[in-house]
């Protein structure tokens, strides 16, 4: 495996050999950047695609509780939230019930923009699915990975 890992300064790896977190950061690293070479064009990141993805079925989902099934701290993530309010492809509105709470939507700018996001964001995943080696070995590393954090 150490043979497929570029290593143009020869250091010995050989203690990470068996690191879980080495391996998913390396793996989290190519993934990022071959999903930020396809979508350079777009200005996108993945955070915010992600974002966008998940109000797809979750129209008027806490601002809250997208933050945090996303993993990201709250700080941050309105900054998020404006950056994708700013171009029009979310609205914030307050709850009914508790004005506190702001629910996330998305515009039909926004629907429209995700459409022409999604033949890329295909492509990608099948990139990756292409360097796991196919649709069983992607489920079993879902799998494995869903161990680590559910």
């Amino acid at each position: 495996m150490n043979e497929l890992i570029p290593n143009p300064s020869r250091l010995d790896f050989s203690m990470m050999d068996d690191a879980v977190g080495y391996r998913l950061r390396r793996a989290q690293l190519a993934v990022f950047q071959h999903f930020n070479e396809a979508f350079s064009s777009k200005g996108m990141r993945p955070t915010d695609f992600a974002v966008l993805l998940l109000l797809t079925n979750n129209q008027g989902a806490k601002q809250s509780e997208v933050a945090e099934a996303l993993g990201i701290q709250r700080a941050n993530f309105v900054a998020i939230v404006d950056g994708l309010e700013s171009k029009g492809f979310i609205e914030r509105r307050k709850s009914e019930t508790d004005r506190r709470v702001q629910s996330l939507y998305m515009t039909p700018a926004g629907d429209a923009y995700l459409e022409e996001l999604m033949p890329i964001w295909l492509d990608h995943e099948q990139w990756v699915l292409d360097q796991l080696g196919g649709v069983a070995e992607r489920d079993t590393v879902n799998m494995l990975l869903r161990r680590l954090y559910d």
